[in-house]
């Protein structure tokens, strides 16, 4: 079988529309996983075990369940309880949901690695709590936890064809349409392969310069 760029070339706009729908999800998807889990992680150390017992209970069975499972829950379970999202939505719902376990557990590690002393000082002090931990814990963990944050970026991008299987139209299921169209999957199915590689691999380049970037001051704290 022989390449066609002719042929490529008239369904690379759908594959382009399919890839800014993944990127969507994923930019967003971050944003909602990245803030819940430092909620997660806050309410996880809050002390009492009437709030620690039933989020750590979610958390865990979140963590433990399958991604697709739990965008099928939210996709077709969900709305017979009258709430309803978007295809969209849901993926970017379910990305968020299910990555904030991930990134709490980054976020215990990060307030875990901030030195005692700066505890102890805070305490001597006598900030209230609030300020203890906006104005000297926070700003060190997160400090400490963006590269391993950065990490799940990439995760959650190359799980967007999972989408696929609540109607969202990303780059995979375009592929899979263009293909059936034609009976021809060689050109879409590979092209899906390089936009991939072509946005995840620049992707953890950079990451990896925001890790160097903000390892020398955390180094120097130390």
């Amino acid at each position: 079988m022989s390449w066609d760029w002719d042929y490529t070339r008239a369904f690379l706009p759908d594959l382009l529309a399919g890839l800014w729908t993944a990127v969507q999800a994923t930019a967003l998807g971050s944003v909602l996983a990245f803030a819940l889990g430092l909620v997660w992680a806050l309410l996880l150390r809050s002390g009492s075990r009437w709030v620690t017992y039933p989020v750590h209970g979610a958390v865990e069975f979140v963590r433990n369940t399958p991604l697709l499972v739990q965008l099928f829950f939210l996709f077709y379970v969900l709305p017979s309880t009258g709430i309803a999202f978007s295809p969209l939505a849901t993926g970017i719902i379910g990305l968020g949901l299910h990555y904030s376990t991930y990134t709490a557990e980054v976020y215990r590690a990060g307030i875990d690695a901030v030195p005692r002393g700066q505890w102890e000082a805070a305490t001597a002090l006598s900030l209230p709590r609030t300020r203890v931990w906006t104005s000297v814990v926070l700003p060190q963990a997160i400090r400490r936890v963006v590269p391993p944050l950065g990490n799940y970026i990439l995760s959650m991008f190359k799980d967007t064809p999972m989408l696929s299987a609540i109607t969202v139209l990303e780059m995979l299921k375009r592929a899979q349409e263009v293909g059936a169209e034609s009976f021809r999957y060689l050109e879409p199915i590979t092209v899906v392969g390089v936009l991939f590689v072509l946005v995840a691999y620049p992707t953890s380049l950079a990451l990896r310069a925001l890790e160097r970037r903000v390892a020398g001051p955390v180094a120097t704290a130390r």
